[in-house]
């Protein structure tokens, strides 16, 4: 019976978690699935290693449908042991995107138990924290792997804490599960910030253990979080290696290239410009959005509803009454900093309010911590509009100019804030004896509170409310429709105001009763947790509802079938497809066809530079060399049209000469006139050791053929005949960590060439050349993460019998 009375009220927490998100995401009830265009994106990628996977039961880590050829690395590619993904499997056993809110949920309610959070109140604070516009947004637009990064936050520092409090084996426990579930969820961007705060925390637990003296204890906590951390990462070692190995590959590593598309000399050498890592950059008086969501506009696409200037801007210009509201639905009202919106990162007005209240009750320096993370992830945030801390960490801080959209960094913020809320609610009922002290801590924060919106809306005289796109609109739709778009983004903005004013003084109100003992603590909690729920949930609906959920059959085929596209795959043969409506920024050609463009964050970084340099600017002769025999443009009606490339250069060809060159900058130059069926340019300081013959003016034989018998993602198969020795270049992506090749079954070097593609030397004759992808990396990987595995379980065990054996005889 002390069992279930212990254990009962969690039970029913989590079942509170499991109907608030289904609920919420009441659709998938239905079997509908949430449109998300990240995700339609990520399955145009990832088809053809997905059917592959379907029909022969193994991993081709490799796809050639985008981006000429690259690894599936970072494409959902399944490692070898990966228990630590099961576990998350097991965790989120919801229909998305409800699986992914209830791990919110789940993760901070273990936050709030470690900060002796009762579970109703950690119940509500839970809910708040998962219904932050940010982390449902992101659910809509399909951010699903910075969702799922973000929904074990919580438990990491969590984790951290126990171990703090000298509660090791347990608080050791839950660092090494929770840490390597976050790895594991694979936004390593969203880990990064969530390191940088654990910085933070760490720094305050070492100054008290420093001050009080306690050093065994602070090495101990150390030493704990290092076997942790060390577990943790080698149980997500496949995962890890590939992607480290990748990231050398791809956009995020720097480049070789000296000079810019333009021909102009580079200035920086990161491989992300600065301008590109502070696009989105938050506007510093933007941050009031926090706790008045459309202070700035709200998004890019606001529904203004009939009494909004726009709609009557469109019904004085004769547009019917449904045309009006159509209109006027998707209003591109935000102004703020950022290009583009797509909802506020609003936290709540009664968050904000008790966050507040917290720092004048709540008498745990703690507090400071999680105030400290907030503020300064909010400084973070704005980027490039406070250059001196935005460029000390880009300039200095290791690793900090390999990610883009800075503004994310408030992922902190919204960690941060809503534990401070509860923070503070738990010290107000805490201090019921002491109703001064109550008052005292309420007034000072109303006043707070209605001061921030007192200034705001003094302040609105400074703002002109003209947003960066707004110089398209005048010149797409004249002057009076900016105006009308003006005037409803300062009805918003007083709109937004008196609404959170109006939610601090119902909040003030009641607590003030619960004070003057009109209501009690329970119903005084439930009122104000009902107040903050409703509050958020209400303006989450207003950007990811259920329009936005959609039959299972368009998630799965998110791209409909052209005619064009159907007139290419009547070609049976291996070739490629350029898009140019898509350039490198679309998945939706590589859903149907082995294509030159994509969409990834981390792109291959040798194919977005010969773009860039080279495709831009018309080179043909690139689209021969990577065998593009197709390219769907677009004729005046809209149409997609397939225009046939009779000059592709096919799978693979033998040329007659070689040009030799010794930097990368001379490669990418000799590309702007090169014929590359008959000469290859090879950078022999680089990789003569792959192709020693080199040097030697030898005549290469370029009157055999060699033709493809066998294709496969992951193996390719061809067979040549040639009367001498011959140089053969193919259409294939040179990535040296992991394609081997083979002359006749025999393991044979072959070298970069061209920039991107491959070549080897064929011995006169007639042969069988094969190139498998068998990377190391993944096997390597692989046993790391099974011994790190292994040692988890051991360790779990372990302290599992310490806890409730040893230390219990200990205690005896």
């Amino acid at each position: 019976m002390k069992i279930i009375n212990k254990y009962y009220p969690h039970a029913l927490v989590i079942l509170g978690f499991i109907l608030v998100s289904l609920i919420y995401f009441y659709p998938v009830l239905q079997g509908k699935q949430i449109f998300q265009s990240d995700i339609a994106q990520y399955t145009g990628m990832a088809k053809e290693q997905n059917d592959f996977r379907a029909m022969e039961n193994a991993e081709p880590y490799w796809t050639n449908s985008a981006f000429g050829g690259m690894p599936t690395y970072q494409l959902g590619a399944k490692y070898p042991y990966d228990f630590v993904g099961e576990i998350d499997d097991v965790l989120r056993f919801l229909p998305r995107p409800a699986d992914y809110l209830f791990l919110y949920f789940l993760g901070f309610y273990g936050l709030l138990l470690v900060l002796k959070t009762d579970p109703l109140k950690a119940f509500i604070g839970a809910i708040a924290f998962g219904f932050s516009t940010y982390l449902i947004i992101i659910l809509g637009v399909g951010h699903n792997a910075k969702a799922h990064a973000i929904a074990y936050m919580p438990l990491v520092v969590a984790g951290f804490i126990l171990v703090f409090q000298k509660k090791y084996v347990w608080g050791g426990l839950l660092t090494m599960f929770a840490v390597a579930l976050e790895v594991n969820a694979n936004h390593f961007q969203m880990t990064y910030y969530l390191l940088i705060f654990l910085l933070i925390l760490s720094g305050y637990f070492a100054f008290e253990f420093i001050k009080n003296k306690e050093y065994k204890p602070l090495l101990v906590s150390i030493g704990t979080l290092a076997i942790a951390g060390i577990f943790a990462i080698g149980a997500n070692a496949g995962n890890l290696l590939a992607t480290s190995e990748y990231a050398k590959f791809s956009t995020r590593s720097n480049s070789e290239l000296t000079f810019n598309p333009d021909g102009t000399r580079k200035t920086n050498e990161n491989a992300l410009s600065r301008e590109y890592i502070t696009e989105y950059s938050y506007g510093i008086a933007e941050s009031f959005n926090l706790i008045a969501p459309r202070l700035f506009g709200g998004s890019n696409h606001e529904n203004l509803g009939k009494e909004s200037r726009m709609y009557c801007f469109f019904t004085e210009r004769r547009a019917s009454e449904a045309e009006a509201k159509q209109y006027a639905s998707s209003m591109p009202t935000y102004w703020g900093d950022q290009p583009i919106v797509a909802a506020p990162a609003y936290i709540g007005a009664v968050v904000f309010f008790l966050a507040v209240l917290a720092l004048f009750i709540d008498d745990r320096k703690i507090k400071y911590v999680f105030l400290g993370g907030a503020l300064f992830s909010l400084v973070l945030s704005w980027g490039k509009n406070f250059p001196l801390l935005t460029d000390f960490f880009i300039d200095y801080i290791p690793m900090y100019d390999k990610f883009r959209a800075v503004s994310s960094i408030q992922v902190i913020l919204e960690l941060c804030f809503p534990v401070l809320a509860v923070m503070g609610i738990q010290s107000f009922f805490k201090a019921k004896d002491e109703p001064k002290l109550q008052q005292k801590a309420l007034v000072q924060t109303g006043v707070f509170g209605l001061g921030v919106i007192f200034i705001l809306v003094i302040a609105k005289q400074l703002f002109n409310f003209s947003g960066a796109s707004d110089q398209y609109l005048m010149q797409s739709y004249g002057p009076d429709f900016v105006d009308a778009l003006k005037e409803d983004r300062v009805t918003m903005y007083y709109a937004d105001l008196l609404r959170t004013g109006f939610l601090i003084v119902l909040t003030f109100l009641i607590l003030w009763l619960f004070i003057k003992n009109k209501l009690s603590q329970t119903t005084t909690l439930i009122i104000v947790g009902i107040v903050m729920i409703f509050d958020l949930f209400f303006i989450d609906k207003k950007y990811v509802s259920a329009k936005d959920f959609v039959s299972p059959v368009q998630i799965a085929a998110p791209f409909q079938e052209t005619e064009a596209d159907y007139k290419i795959l009547a070609d049976t043969t291996h070739y490629r497809v350029f898009e140019l409506n898509g350039n490198m920024s679309s998945a939706r050609a590589s859903y149907f066809h082995s294509s030159i463009g994509g969409y990834h964050a981390a792109k291959p970084r040798r194919m977005q530079q010969l773009f860039d340099y080279q495709i831009a600017k018309n080179n043909l002769e690139i689209l021969n060399m990577l065998n593009v025999k197709y390219v769907i443009q677009t004729d005046k009606e809209g149409k997609d049209i397939p225009t046939i490339n009779p000059d592709a250069n096919g799978n693979a060809w033998f040329v007659s000469s070689v040009k030799l060159v010794n930097k990368a900058d001379d490669v990418m130059k000799a590309l702007n006139t090169l014929d590359t069926k008959k000469v290859a340019v090879f950078n022999v300081h680089e990789h003569e050791s792959k192709f020693p013959n080199a040097r030697l003016k030898k005549p290469w034989d370029a009157t055999g053929t060699i033709n493809v018998v066998e294709y496969k993602p992951n193996y390719i198969k061809y067979k040549s005949e040639n009367e001498k020795d011959g140089l053969a270049v193919f259409s294939e992506i040179y990535y040296k960590n992991g394609w081997s090749a083979y002359v006749d079954g025999k393991l044979t070097d072959h070298f970069p060439v061209d920039y991107v593609l491959r070549a080897m030397e064929i011995p006169g004759g007639k042969h069988t050349i094969e190139f498998k992808f068998e990377p190391q990396v993944i096997k390597t990987g692989g046993t790391i993460t099974l011994i790190s595995s292994i040692g988890m379980v051991l360790l779990l065990i372990g302290g599992i019998y310490f806890e409730k054996f040893f230390r219990k005889d200990a205690q005896k």
